[in-house]
């Protein structure tokens, strides 16, 4: 059986316990911390609940992702090749604390990198 990623990550709580981990890793991190300065709430919860529902679909998952596309809402942040490192740092951390097996941790830092051109200013 030819189990999607979103099945072999383990689903819904696996991706959003993995947006709980990550987001707060990103918004304490003294490079990045600047993406979320000076924003609610509320307007934060509703980010890591487009976060959450963005991996879910593309990982092939029954949710439907309404946001705006990646180069949409990534343009005129001024995010830097340091500020993608940063990033990813994070989120191999956040999967190493989660234990994802090899496959799966290679397949969600492929998409992840697939998205670097639209997010990283050039």
């Amino acid at each position: 059986m030819n189990e999607s990623l979103y099945q072999r990550l383990g689903g819904y709580d696996a991706i959003a316990a993995v947006a709980d981990d990550l987001l707060p890793r990103l918004m304490g991190d003294e490079l990045l911390a600047r993406f979320w300065q000076n924003r609610p709430e509320d307007s934060i919860r509703r980010e890591k609940q487009l976060l959450i529902d963005f991996l879910c679909h593309n990982a092939g998952g029954p949710m439907y992702y309404v946001g705006r596309d990646m180069a949409t809402s990534h343009r005129g942040m001024g995010i830097t090749n340091d500020d993608w490192a940063a990033f990813i740092g994070h989120v191999q951390a956040t999967l190493e604390k989660f234990e994802l097996a090899d496959r799966e941790k290679g397949d969600v830092l492929g998409f992840i990198e697939s998205l670097k051109a639209e997010m990283v200013d050039p």
